[in-house]
C-alpha cells in the first residue's frame, strides 16, 4: 500500500505551518480552524518531512 499523508484533526492547533510549507498538500479549513490534507498521496517528501518537523502538535503522519 502506498504512503498516505494524514492529520489528526483532533490534535491540530491550526497554526498553518504545514499549509505555508506545503500548499500543494495541505490547506486551511477556516470553518474548522484546522489544516486538512488535500493531497493524501503526498508529493515532495522533503516538504512533507519539513511540515511534520514543524508541526507543534505533532499531528501529521506520512506512512
Amino acid at each position: 500500500m502506498a504512503k498516505q499523508v494524514e492529520i489528526d484533526r483532533d490534535e491540530c492547533m491550526g497554526c498553518e505551518a504545514c499549509v505555508e510549507l506545503c500548499p500543494d498538500i495541505f490547506e486551511f479549513d477556516s470553518d474548522e480552524v484546522k489544516a486538512i490534507v488535500i493531497k493524501p498521496e503526498g508529493g515532495d517528501e522533503k516538504c512533507i518531512d519539513d511540515a511534520i518537523a514543524s508541526c507543534p502538535a505533532g499531528c501529521i503522519t506520512y506512512e
